[in-house]
């Protein structure tokens, strides 16, 4: 049997998270729900950050999609080209899921491909300039609405927070016992 963790003190801020703990916890005091106390809580705040993250996107008429292949692009460094087979392994997206998106990119004028015939999965991929300037805006006003999420949180605890996330990242990602 696991061990039921601890709850919050009555005076400790409460959040929906601690609630349905709470619940379980009188319906099934021997279950663990640390779980939910974290993962939960990761989700919750995936979701709600969310939007607001995909309004800047929008805003400048992009889905997050092309936003992922436009900042992979950008984070690649100059001259900001990748082979099409480097964009969908960095994305974990099928090819013809990347080709959706770069055909639209393309159309746009944020990016530009080389044309040839035979197989477009070796030809590079690369960003124009209008794609350069475009993905620059929109990564800069995306990580002010992320710092801003943040502010509730020290410098230190935003690091703390950051280390644990990538300890639960990687440990998921090592084990992976529940697949």
């Amino acid at each position: 049997m696991s061990r039921q963790i601890e709850l919050p003190s009555s005076t400790a801020p409460q959040d929906g998270i601690d609630e349905r703990r709470a619940q379980w916890a009188k319906e099934l005091p021997e279950v663990d729900t640390r779980g939910m106390a974290i993962l939960g809580r990761a989700r919750w705040i995936t979701l709600t950050a969310r939007p607001p993250i995909e309004a800047v996107f929008k805003a400048h008429d992009l889905d997050s999609g092309e936003v992922d292949v436009l900042f992979s692009l950008l984070r690649s460094g100059p001259p900001y080209r990748l082979r099409p087979t480097e964009l969908f392994r960095s994305l974990m997206i099928s090819s013809g899921g990347l080709t959706d998106r770069l055909n639209r990119l393309a159309k746009a004028g944020l990016i530009r491909r080389a044309t040839a015939e035979g197989d477009g999965r070796s030809l590079p991929v690369e960003l124009t300039d209008d794609g350069i300037r475009l993905a620059q805006k929109a990564f800069r006003e995306d990580m002010a609405i992320e710092a801003a999420m943040l502010e509730g949180l020290t410098e230190e605890e935003q690091i703390q927070l950051a280390d644990l996330l990538r300890k639960l990242a990687l440990t998921i990602t090592a084990s992976r016992p529940f697949s």
